[in-house]
C-alpha cells in the first residue's frame, strides 16, 4: 500500500503499468485536497483481503480498479471476489480497462486511449468523491384521501 492516511476519500487500485499511472493519478488528486492511498495489486494469490476490507472501510468503500486489460477478469474480478461476502457498509467500485483493440505510439498513448491513464483515474476518483447534497423529500402535512 502506498500513501496510506487516516482521511483517505478513495482507493486506486492497479498493478504493474496502470499501478504508476495510479500513483499519479493519487499526486494530482492531492493537489485539489482529495486523499488517495494507492494499492499495489501485484499478486492476486494470494490476495491481502484483510487489507482490502481495512481500506473499503477506511475509504467509505471507494475503489477505482485499473487494469491495463479487458475488463473481464483480472484484478477487478479477484477485488470484487474477495469483497463479495465482506461485511462492508458501503461499496462504490469504478473499473477502468481496455475496452477496445490496442493502438501503436509513445508510452503515455495507448494508455490514453484506453481510458487508464491518471486523467481518467482522477475523473474517476473524482466523480466517487463528490459530495452529493442531500434533498428532503416534502410530503403534505395532510395526504390525498385523509381529510381532516
Amino acid at each position: 500500500m502506498h500513501r496510506p492516511g487516516e482521511n483517505d476519500a478513495v482507493a486506486l487500485i492497479g498493478a504493474g503499468v496502470p499501478l504508476h499511472e495510479c500513483l499519479a493519478a493519487a499526486e494530482q488528486l492531492a493537489e485539489v485536497g482529495i486523499a488517495a492511498r494507492v494499492i499495489d495489486l501485484y499478486s492476486v494469490k494470494p490476495l491481502e483481503r484483510a487489507m482490502l476490507i481495512e481500506t473499503c472501510r477506511a475509504t467509505e468503500g471507494r475503489l477505482v480498479v485499473v487494469q491495463d486489460h479487458y475488463p473481464q477478469g483480472g484484478i477487478s474480478g479477484e477485488v470484487m471476489e474477495a469483497l463479495a461476502d465482506a461485511e462492508l457498509d458501503e461499496l462504490h467500485v469504478t473499473l477502468l480497462g481496455v475496452n477496445g483493440l490496442p493502438m501503436s505510439g509513445q508510452p503515455a498513448e495507448p494508455l490514453d486511449a484506453a481510458g487508464i491513464f491518471a486523467r481518467h483515474i482522477v475523473a474517476a476518483a473524482r466523480k466517487l468523491t463528490e459530495v452529493r447534497e442531500w434533498t428532503p423529500t416534502i410530503r403534505p402535512t395532510n395526504p390525498p384521501g385523509n381529510h381532516a
